[in-house]
């Protein structure tokens, strides 16, 4: 959606100016430095898309096939240029044999698949150098004029490469690769530190090289459907948003769940652990859209303004509001499944939680005593990502005696199923037809399968669309990841402090018994183990 400019014509930025067709004449240099934009004259400026780190995995497998996406539904500027730039030894050829690999049409545009997909791969180079190395960036940066071709140079480098070595990428692209006369911007993946001091440290060197409006922290969670669609769910339906607070929910539960192990990457995630990995970013991000109040307007700033005041409210979180878990081996149907530190990539004994719930509570007006309970776990019975609200029980509800005594059954409750199978279910109760007078509980399900036939664009291709068009909305600013920093990281300190033992599971249960308490002491039961669910 895109809202009508409420500031006058006259005090419009370059950007918005440039947005709205307003300059009739060739924008300036200044201007396009402000405006971060490439919509206007496209003949005269080019974008050149620097993926490092272009042979792993999340290259492969994510990042080039949404940039194939993009170009493929023509959202992409007429003049681009996409490098991949790696230690590993490659040619052009190579790199775009590699990458054809991954590379898939949309459902419905099938016709001129192979058409399209050649002119994406001629688009693709490749050059190899070291991170850390000045004189390979320089190189990169030649090769890259040579295609930019005397026009104005847009550069958006995409760091897919290990955490300990974004520094000497950023210093190097900084210094030698990027651009003289048009926009640089660089997307940095997660994780952003493993606590505050090291997230501080990380951001403090990333400004040595680049300014805070260049560096795109990326949350691939905020580019789903279902998250961009939370405050539109809220904020145009009147039905919502006069229930959005303490008086009308009961409690809020974000969930994630996965229903594989860590599978060979256990030496990673042994470092980390589910709350860094999930918790403190994926379920944190969302919970602070979902609660945030009104912004003033739809933009970027406006929007994380009002994030980080939830952020900020939010109570300290203490270990006896946290449960942690790990999953053990079991055996199901003849078939072993493997405990985590079977994984031979994992250090032996190793207490890291592959599963952890928490109570986390708002202290401002509107969310006051109101729980808000994350779960999050590898190796359950169900892959699953989604926000469940449950509301209060109607005060003197005329049909409490056809419910007995459990109100729970007969409370609304609204889900958000971010995925799999993306879908917003409204639970109400209703009058099952005959004579008699029996209650039942049905659903108001929007399945997007069902309703709209267009396939659902992957969470990459919306974020690097952004990034290129320097909207920042979706993105993390560092007073957002200092906040949310500061909320974890005394009780991820006292968790490795004290060797917290966590409660062991079968692969593929639902989790410790230890999670049902935490939510039980709050009076809430988690919405996912219902038999409806």
């Amino acid at each position: 959606a895109v809202a009508t400019p409420a500031t006058p014509v006259e005090n419009e930025t370059p950007f918005k100016r440039l947005k709205r067709g307003l300059l009739s004449s060739v924008p300036s240099t200044q201007e396009f430095k402000e405006a971060g934009s490439f919509d206007v004259n496209k003949d005269e400026s080019t974008v050149s898309i620097t993926v490092v780190g272009a042979s792993g995995d999340l290259a492969k497998k994510k990042i080039f096939p949404a940039l194939f996406a993009l170009y493929y539904e023509g959202c992409l500027p007429k003049h681009f240029t996409i490098f991949g730039y790696a230690r590993s030894k490659m040619t052009d050829a190579e790199l775009r044999n590699m990458v054809s690999k991954t590379l898939t049409c949309r459902i419905d545009k099938r016709e001129n698949c192979g058409e399209k997909m050649d002119q994406f791969l001629k688009r693709c180079f490749y050059h190899s150098g070291q991170y850390d190395s000045l004189e390979n960036f320089a190189e990169l940066d030649k090769k890259l004029k040579e295609h930019e071709g005397g026009r104005v140079s847009n550069r958006l480098f995409y760091l897919s490469i290990p955490p300990n070595i974004f520094i000497d990428a950023v210093k190097c692209t900084s210094s030698s690769a990027s651009s003289s006369i048009g926009w640089t911007r660089v997307i940095v993946e997660k994780p952003f530190g493993r606590d505050s001091d090291s997230s501080a440290a990380l951001t403090k060197a990333l400004k040595q090289y680049l300014e805070e409006d260049q560096i795109f922290r990326i949350d691939h969670y905020l580019g789903k459907e279902l998250v961009e669609n939370l405050s539109v769910l809220r904020f145009s339906n009147l039905i919502f948003e006069p229930l959005w607070s303490r008086r009308y929910i009961r409690n809020v539960q974000l969930i994630f769940s996965e229903d594989f192990g860590t599978e060979g990457r256990g030496g990673y995630f042994d470092n980390y652990g589910i709350i860094r990995d999930i918790m403190q970013n994926h379920l944190l991000q969302i919970l602070a859209l979902f609660a945030m109040e009104t912004p003033v307007s739809l933009d970027a700033e406006d929007i994380r303004n009002e994030k980080v005041k939830v952020l900020r409210s939010m109570r300290p979180l203490q270990l006896e509001d946290v449960v942690v878990g790990q999953y053990k081996s079991h055996t199901k149907g003849g078939v072993t499944y493997p405990a985590y530190i079977d994984d031979s990539t994992v250090p032996k004994g190793s207490l890291t939680p592959t599963f952890a719930a928490a109570a986390l509570f708002i202290d401002n007006a509107r969310w006051d005593g109101v729980p808000f309970l994350m779960k999050a776990g590898k190796a359950l019975h169900k892959k699953r990502a989604e926000i469940r609200v449950q509301f209060r029980h109607v005060p003197g509800n005329l049909y409490n005696q056809d419910f007995g005594n459990d109100l729970d059954l007969a409370t609304n409750e609204l889900v958000i199923r971010v995925q799999p199978d993306e879908a917003i279910d409204l639970k109400i109760n209703n009058k099952v037809p005959g004579l008699g007078m029996r209650l039942d509980r049905s659903n108001l399900n929007l399945l997007y399968a069902a309703r709209y036939s267009k396939e659902i664009p992957d969470a990459y291709e919306r974020l690097l669309l952004d990034a290129i068009e320097g909207e920042r909305r979706l993105f993390i600013r560092s007073d957002e990841l200092d906040a949310a920093w500061a909320l974890f990281t005394p009780v991820l300190k006292e968790l490795e402090e004290k060797n917290v033992i966590p409660e062991y599971y079968p692969y593929g249960s639902r989790g410790p018994v230890g999670a049902h308490y935490l939510a039980a002491r709050y009076n809430v039961r988690w919405g996912d183990l219902s038999i409806e669910q």
